[in-house]
């Protein structure tokens, strides 16, 4: 059954994309002014600073992920839309939650990055040289946007020609739910898992008789407590892969070059010059430009843990990118450091028993990427006439940019 889907907007009442993009000043007001709060107009607690959302995040005794409302969007209502459930479902709390997650993991070991590595760094030594010498590029079509979509594409198993078919279905998956035309969206979400139901299905059936070092094939031979995955439960795991695969690490890439061009024009150059700098550059992105993570969990019990008074039923809404900003934790927090020491504690992949399984795989491609990049182009400009409110699209991670013009010099 579909969950009912919160409405943010209602939360947040960002007046512009860019304000959504960019929503420093309405975390810095609720961090100072308002960190535990309740909205009348969705029935939701929000919760902004760091403390408070860890232990939302974390402590199942009080703060459950199984939920009838939710704030996620991703999926759709028809059947072939629908997450997993039963005995291989990722809302559930431990200990129940162990053997979906165990199942899942077998698709993201260490192993598993040993050898999807090379076929990362080729992947992405191909877009670059698909970048010839053109001396402005698209950094969004042309590398933030294709760079995950065929490494899943690869990691998968299928044919990464497919990979336009696969951008479109995510994008449409992972929309957000508007106010004012809701069904329309619908619509489209029902479609597009309906067609990624009916392609990857055969994939999968045929997978079983011709394993190889791949996702879905790791997910055939998984086996927990005597128990395997069926075809559809790996058809309908892959899809929220996918989504989760594409459209967060494509955030990611393209957020970075923003910032690189535009919040901060030395960074590139600084850390092309010291690539020892790079690792601390993508978690500082994490915690600042990785602007709208949030995370809803139901209050399992009566308790007052927070100091305000919860009540069994409430829903609860943790702002991870808010508490990536509070000074608690961050000296200076809005302002972007790539020499900060404690920026790795950014909570953007979660915390607690569901941690985000793909977080080495997004920081391996973020750091691959951007290395490799900087490898073939001695500096970056941004391309003058540039609106940022014209290259905005809603999405899963927020408002992303769509499109991101770039002057580059090659070496």
């Amino acid at each position: 059954m579909q969950k009912e889907v919160v409405s943010l907007a209602k939360i947040t009442q960002f007046r512009s994309a860019i304000e959504e993009f960019s929503p420093f000043e309405w975390y810095k007001r609720q961090l100072e002014h308002d960190p535990i709060s309740y909205n009348e107009a969705t029935n939701t607690w929000n919760v902004f600073r760091y403390d408070d959302v860890k232990r939302v995040l974390s402590d199942y005794e009080y703060f459950s992920s199984v939920r009838e409302r939710t704030t996620i969007s991703v999926g759709a209502d028809n059947e072939e839309g629908q997450r997993p459930s039963g005995r291989v479902n990722l809302s559930l709390d431990p200990p129940d939650h162990r053997k979906s997650r165990s199942l899942l993991s077998a698709a993201f070991t260490p192993r598993s990055l040993e050898l999807w590595e090379p076929r990362i760094h080729d992947v992405i030594s191909q877009l670059i040289k698909d970048m010839e010498d053109e001396p402005v590029i698209d950094i969004v079509k042309s590398f933030s946007s294709a760079l995950p979509t065929i490494v899943i594409a690869n990691l998968l198993g299928v044919p990464s020609e497919d990979r336009f078919l696969f951008k479109e279905w995510v994008d449409h998956l992972f929309l957000p739910l508007p106010i004012d035309n809701a069904e329309d969206v619908q619509e489209l979400k029902r479609r597009a898992a309906k067609e990624y139901f009916n392609y990857l299905y055969p994939h999968v059936v045929a997978k079983r008789s011709n394993l190889s070092e791949d996702i879905i094939s790791d997910l055939i031979q998984a086996e927990v407590d005597g128990e395997r995955l069926t075809d559809d439960e790996i058809v309908k795991l892959t899809m929220f892969i996918l989504g989760a695969g594409i459209e967060t690490t494509s955030h990611l890439l393209s957020s970075t070059f923003y910032s690189f061009l535009y919040d901060n024009d030395k960074i590139y150059a600084e850390v092309r010059s010291n690539r020892a700098l790079l690792p601390n550059t993508v978690e500082e992105m994490l915690r600042y430009r990785f602007h709208s993570v949030k995370m809803d969990r139901t209050v399992k019990q009566d308790n007052n843990v927070l100091g305000v008074d919860l009540k069994k039923g409430d829903l609860i809404i943790a702002w991870i990118s808010a508490a990536n900003l509070d000074k608690a934790v961050f000296e200076d927090p809005f302002r972007l450091n790539i020499h900060r020491p404690n920026n790795k504690r950014h909570l953007t992949f979660g915390n607690g028993p569901h941690f985000c399984l793909g977080a080495p795989l997004a920081r391996l491609e973020a750091n691959l990427g951007l290395g490799l990049f900087m490898d073939h182009f001695q500096s970056i400009e941004p391309v003058p006439g540039f609106k940022l409110e014209e290259n905005l699209t809603p999405s899963a991670t927020g408002q992303t940019l769509s499109s991101l013009p770039v002057r580059v010099t090659r070496l």
